[in-house]
């Protein structure tokens, strides 16, 4: 239904936001990578260098592409086999957690109202060296962030990112 692209979604394969030119012209853009690249990157560490994407939908794409232009390496998780998962939850190991120190949840899974779901990863594995990414943002903490914050690990919820995201939507509607 769009006219045409923005370099970064078409790049992403992914569109949330949807511009009308003044020609009638419907352009697809990706606030998504805006938001979640400028809401990480203040809690970087050099240690972090490898990501596991939860989730294999169009949010876990443009988080995958914010990852590549931080030189982030990462592998997606998903719960059946596919091209484009990596792993399945049933293959998460203590070994794998421990060799993704960010983890971020693109799935439902702990939004409002089932608030006590989480993704089944093997959270003993996880330490302070962590960062725990959770897109989702009512409750502002979810059960997988609760889980992150009893070992004292860095914890970000969806709020900021989509602050940033609305923030960037505006700019491109109103340039």
């Amino acid at each position: 239904y769009l006219d045409g692209l923005n370099k970064k979604a078409k790049a992403i394969g992914a569109v949330n936001t949807i511009k009308i030119t003044r020609t009638g012209k419907f352009l697809g853009y990706n606030t998504d990578y805006y938001g979640f690249k400028k809401t990480l990157q203040p809690h970087l560490k050099a240690h972090h260098k490898s990501a596991l994407i939860l989730g294999t939908g169009g949010a876990s794409k443009a988080i995958a592409f914010a990852l590549k232009k931080l030189n982030i390496s990462y592998a997606f998780v998903s719960r059946t086999a596919s091209n484009n998962a990596t792993y399945t939850y049933s293959q998460l190991s203590k070994n794998i957690i421990q060799n993704h120190h960010i983890i971020i949840n693109c799935t439902p899974l702990g939004t409002f109202p089932d608030v006590k779901a989480c993704p089944d990863i093997p959270y003993a594995a996880l330490n302070n060296e962590h960062i725990l990414f959770d897109l989702i943002y009512n409750p502002s903490e979810t059960t997988f962030l609760k889980h992150g914050k009893h070992v004292n690990a860095t914890i970000i919820n969806g709020e900021k990112m989509l602050a940033l995201q609305a923030e960037k939507s505006w700019e491109i509607w109103n340039s």
